[in-house]
């Protein structure tokens, strides 16, 4: 069963590195263009605290090393995203940037280790933990939720990405079945939600694969579309 358990968790390991490079399309479009345009930096921001501390976890948590090792990468490519925006960002965006990296991804990150470090023991720090990342976790699935509504509302699939949401379902069905093999629960639960999530993207996809588009934006979701591919043919087969 551990090993079992352990190729299903290396197959999500790959799966989450796609996942993780799925946003590269929209950053070389911010190098190029020399500005962020329109773009939001809170899903980045919370996206390295997600991973932040779901590495904290893996570390302190026995046999969670493939859940530590991801994290980790996730941290190397979200900074790398969140320096850009400080980077490209006009000066208003670039402050409030700044300042919620500041409060999240340090003072927050920081707070949450120190406590459990001095406050609480072996396994009282691991759930705590645990439920501090499920909860954020869950959190973070407002943004699908949203662009389902969107979805919905526009009967396009125009701002839901096909590959995000096809990578949410993979990345979310592969860390469920490794979640139930290894009796993870904190994993289990937000990653189970995204599985869920993922299925009902690609339904709405299959239902509203025809949007209707301007010209200009076509060619816009063209180019994304083009980059993603290159990310995912280059990697394929690296969550």
């Amino acid at each position: 069963m551990e090993v079992v358990s352990f190729s299903i968790g290396v197959i999500g390991n790959a799966i989450s590195v796609l996942m993780f490079l799925s946003p590269v399309g929209t950053f070389w479009r911010i190098i190029k263009h020399g500005s962020t345009e329109e773009f939001e930096s809170l899903p980045y921001i919370c996206t390295l605290l997600n991973s932040a501390l779901w590495t904290y976890y893996g570390i302190i948590k026995p046999g969670a090393l493939l859940v530590a090792t991801i994290n980790g990468f996730g941290i190397l490519v979200e900074a790398i995203f969140v320096t850009l925006f400080l980077i490209y960002a006009p000066a208003k965006s670039r402050a409030k940037t700044a300042i919620l990296f500041g409060i999240l991804d340090v003072g927050f990150l920081s707070a949450a280790v120190l406590v459990t470090q001095l406050a609480l023991q072996r396994e009282t720090r691991i759930d705590a933990i645990g439920f501090l990342c499920a909860g954020l976790n869950i959190i973070m699935y407002g943004s699908p939720l949203a662009a389902m509504r969107t979805v919905v509302t526009n009967k396009s699939v125009e701002y839901m990405p096909f590959f995000l949401s096809f990578f949410l379902f993979l990345n979310g069905g592969t860390w469920t079945i490794y979640a139930l093999l290894v009796r993870d629960y904190f994993l289990l639960v937000p990653n189970g939600s995204g599985f869920l999530l993922g299925t009902a993207q690609l339904v709405l996809y299959a239902i509203y694969r025809k949007p209707r588009r301007s010209e200009n934006d076509s060619e816009r979701l063209q180019e994304e579309w083009q980059h993603e591919c290159l990310v995912s043919s280059s990697h394929d087969q690296s969550h």
